[in-house]
């Protein structure tokens, strides 16, 4: 392992801005539940059901910022930082049911539109709209480092949108008295979340695969690493990632010995890795001829005089 590198687990900082966001959202939503309820509004309620799981996603990341620094131990030798994806793609989950149980809330009102109080309606949404806007300026310091944070981020966001359509609504209802623009809003709000749900499950679940990182393109790693003088091919290639930001790989590399050592080739592969790509935890293999490959695994057979493989862990 290289040194001078970041795991990019939030720091210090970004926890106590979670914790402040997570005061906000958590106060506020005991408000805007009551407002909903005594104004009527289907779309302040929405909102509220927006706001909770805003709550729980910022409780569940602080879980995981803390549970994520535990040492690795004998079971778990990676650590626990593939906790913060599990954290995020129950997040991405617990949102898409959300936004499900808000259209079918809706689709109940079209059918039997009732009283909204667009006042009281309108004051707690702007109200609503200041806590959302507070927030995401504290998370989206760290929304780019984290998948964990990312995914709170994006449930504060959404539900400034809500927000503001909320207070679109009010105002509507104020002026026209159209009390569906109420359930229309709900629709809406719903329909805008499900696509970013659907984003941030994708990417958790791909790292629960252990996909290749989003971004990251494997035959630009190959092709970078065969660049390095004496390498003469790579094999048995992987790629993947703990968490955002934690790339892993592990490669078997075929060098001509007339041309390079392991000792020459392991330095320059791991500046190539760190440098180009960020990749900091390696385990490369290397050989001089290449190994049959077989359902177990890497089949040396019987090795020619002369010929050998050995593990390099970068």
């Amino acid at each position: 392992m290289s040194a001078g590198h970041t795991h990019a687990l939030p720091s210090s900082q970004n926890e106590k801005y979670i914790w402040i966001a997570l005061g906000l959202t958590s106060t506020f939503l005991v408000v805007e539940v009551i407002g909903g309820l005594v104004t009527g509004s289907l779309a302040l309620i929405s909102d509220a059901a927006h706001m909770l799981t805003d709550t729980m996603a910022l409780a569940i990341a602080l879980a995981a910022i803390r549970i994520a620094r535990r040492a690795p131990d004998a079971r778990r030798t990676f650590g626990y930082h593939r906790f913060e994806i599990l954290a995020a793609a129950f997040n991405a989950a617990l949102l898409f049911l959300v936004a499900m149980y808000i259209l079918y809330e809706a689709y109940q009102r079209f059918r039997s539109p009732a009283e909204i109080q667009s006042t009281g309606m309108l004051v707690i949404a702007v109200f609503g709209l200041f806590v959302n806007l507070l927030s995401m300026r504290l998370l989206s310091s760290g929304k780019d480092a984290s998948l964990n944070v990312k995914g709170a981020y994006l449930e504060v966001w959404s539900d400034m949108l809500g927000s503001l359509g909320v207070i679109a609504g009010a105002l509507l209802i104020r002026y026209t008295g159209w009390t569906w623009i109420d359930s229309l809003i709900a629709v809406l709000i719903g329909l805008w979340v499900l696509p970013r749900t659907w984003v941030l499950l994708k990417e958790s679940v791909n790292i629960l695969l252990e996909g290749v990182p989003e971004g990251m393109d494997i035959d630009q790693v190959q092709s970078a690493m065969r660049a390095v003088p004496g390498v003469l091919s790579v094999h048995d290639f992987h790629l993947w990632a703990l968490t955002s930001g934690k790339a892993s790989l592990t490669a078997h590399v075929v060098y001509d010995p007339a041309y390079a050592v392991e000792q020459q080739l392991l330095p320059a592969l791991k500046d190539v890795l760190a440098r180009q790509f960020s990749v900091y935890h390696t385990t490369l293999q290397f050989e001089t001829f290449p190994c049959a490959h077989t359902d177990d695994g890497c089949n040396y057979g019987a090795p020619e005089e002369g010929h050998e493989a050995s593990h390099m862990h970068v």
